[in-house]
C-alpha cells in the first residue's frame, strides 16, 4: 500500500435540522459575527438569511450581515466585506451559502486581520497569513458541490489581471460547518446539476492525483457512486430531501478528498474559464472541459477511468478494463447529457479569438501537473480547441 498523508481539523455537524445549533457553535468563539452571503436576490434567500440571523439574535449572538457575496469571488468583494467586519469588531465570520460564500467567509477573515488585500497571501506568496490574527470561521453550506466547508482553501478572482486563483493552507480549514440538508431545498436545478458534477469531478480528480491514499480513495469512490445515482433523481425533484442529504454526503466525502490528494487538469482549466469568463459557473466550466480531459488522459490511468465508467455503466462490468476505460469518454457525455450539462465553451460566450490566451491561463496554476498525463502548452491549445 502507498503511504499517504491524511489531515482534517474541521469539526462536521450533519443532518437534518442542525442549523438550529448555530448560536451555540458561534457562541464558543465569540458574540458578534459577521454573516457572509450572496445578495437577497429572491424570497427563498431572504426567508433563509431572516431565519438564520433570528437563531443568532435569539441565542444571544450580535450579527451584521454582509450580503454582497458574488459567484467567482472577486478582491473589491472580500475587500468590502473585511471593512464590515473591521469596524463591526467581529469575533467570528459565517459563512452562509455556497462555495463563493465560504470561500469569501475564509477571505475575508485574513483580510480584515491582515495588511493589505487577500491576493497578497495567495498559496505561493510569502509571508502567509498568521494564524494567530485570523477570525474563526464557520461554514453552513446550502449547497452540494464546493466541498469548501471541510478545505483549506478561498478561491478569488482578480478582475483586472482576469485571473482565478486561490489561498490555500492548513490555517485556512473553518472551526467548525454544519451541513443541513434542509438549507438545500430551495436550490434550483441549474445549481443543483452545476454544483452535483464538481461533486463528481472532486472525487474523481482525487483519485489520480499523486496526493492519493487508500482513505481518500475510500470516501472518493464512495462519493462518485452517490452522485451517478442520486443527481439524476434530485434534478427530477429538487424537494426530494433524501437525495438532498445524499447529495450533502457525498459533496462532503469529496471535500475531504481535495483537501488530502487534491485536483487535476480539469480543476485548472476550470479556474482559468472562470477568471477569464465569470459569468461561467465553476461546475458549468468543468462540464465543458471533462469530455477533453477524458478523451486526453484515460490510456495514462486505465484503473481509475474503468471503475469511472463501470459506474457510470455497470454492463461494462463484462469487459477488460482498457475496453471499459475506452468507454469513460462517452459515458462522461451520457450523464452530462442527463443533467443537461451538455455544453461548449462557444455556448457561454467564449470568444474564439482567445482560445491560445485561455490555454496560457489555463497553466498558471499547478492543478495540470498532478495529471496522469501532463499537457504542453500545444496539448492544452487542442483540449481547449475540442472543449471549443
Amino acid at each position: 500500500m502507498k503511504n499517504f498523508n491524511y489531515h482534517q481539523s474541521t469539526e462536521i455537524r450533519f443532518g437534518i435540522g442542525r442549523i438550529n445549533e448555530l448560536a451555540e457553535t458561534v457562541k464558543k468563539y465569540g458574540n458578534k459575527v459577521l454573516l457572509v452571503t450572496t445578495a437577497t436576490t429572491n424570497p427563498a434567500f431572504e426567508e433563509q438569511y431572516t431565519r438564520v440571523k433570528k437563531i443568532l439574535r435569539d441565542g444571544g449572538v450580535e450579527v451584521a450581515h454582509y450580503d454582497g457575496v458574488i459567484p467567482n469571488p472577486t478582491i473589491e468583494s472580500i475587500t468590502a466585506g473585511a471593512e464590515i467586519a473591521r469596524n463591526f469588531g467581529a469575533e467570528v465570520v459565517v459563512g452562509l451559502g455556497g462555495g463563493s460564500s465560504m470561500d469569501s467567509a475564509k477571505a475575508i477573515s485574513v483580510a480584515a486581520t491582515h495588511e493589505g488585500s487577500c491576493w497578497d497571501y495567495l498559496f505561493y506568496k510569502s509571508p502567509q497569513p498568521d494564524p494567530e490574527k485570523l477570525l474563526p470561521v464557520i461554514a453552513v453550506s446550502t449547497t452540494s458541490g464546493t466541498g469548501s466547508q471541510v478545505t483549506q482553501v478561498a478561491v478569488v478572482t482578480n478582475t483586472q489581471e482576469r485571473d482565478k486563483s486561490a489561498l490555500y493552507n492548513n490555517i485556512l480549514y473553518p472551526e467548525v460547518c454544519i451541513i443541513d440538508p434542509e438549507l438545500m431545498l430551495t436550490v434550483p436545478a441549474f445549481v443543483t446539476a452545476t454544483t452535483g458534477f464538481d461533486v463528481l469531478c472532486h472525487a474523481f480528480e482525487s483519485t489520480i492525483n499523486p496526493g492519493t491514499g487508500a482513505y481518500v480513495d475510500l470516501l472518493a469512490w464512495e462519493a462518485i457512486a452517490i452522485v451517478v445515482k442520486n443527481l439524476p433523481k434530485l434534478l427530477a425533484d429538487l424537494k426530494d430531501i433524501k437525495a438532498r442529504e445524499k447529495m450533502a454526503w457525498a459533496d462532503t466525502l469529496a471535500g475531504l478528498c481535495i483537501a488530502n490528494a487534491g485536483v487535476t487538469l480539469p480543476h485548472g482549466m476550470g479556474m482559468a474559464i472562470g477568471g477569464m469568463y465569470p459569468q461561467v459557473a465553476h461546475g458549468e466550466a468543468l462540464a465543458i472541459v471533462y469530455p477533453a480531459f477524458v478523451e486526453f488522459t484515460w490510456e495514462a490511468a486505465i484503473p481509475q477511468f474503468s471503475k469511472l465508467a463501470r459506474i457510470l455503466n455497470p454492463e461494462l462490468n463484462a469487459v477488460t478494463d482498457k475496453e471499459a476505460a475506452a468507454q469513460s469518454q462517452n459515458e462522461i457525455c451520457r450523464f452530462l447529457k442527463q443533467i443537461q450539462l451538455n455544453k461548449k465553451l462557444r455556448d457561454v460566450n467564449m470568444p474564439e479569438n482567445e482560445i491560445e490566451k485561455l490555454a496560457d491561463q489555463c497553466m498558471v496554476l499547478p492543478d495540470y501537473e498532478g495529471n496522469p498525463r501532463v499537457a504542453t502548452k500545444e496539448d492544452m491549445i487542442e483540449l481547449i480547441k475540442s472543449s471549443f
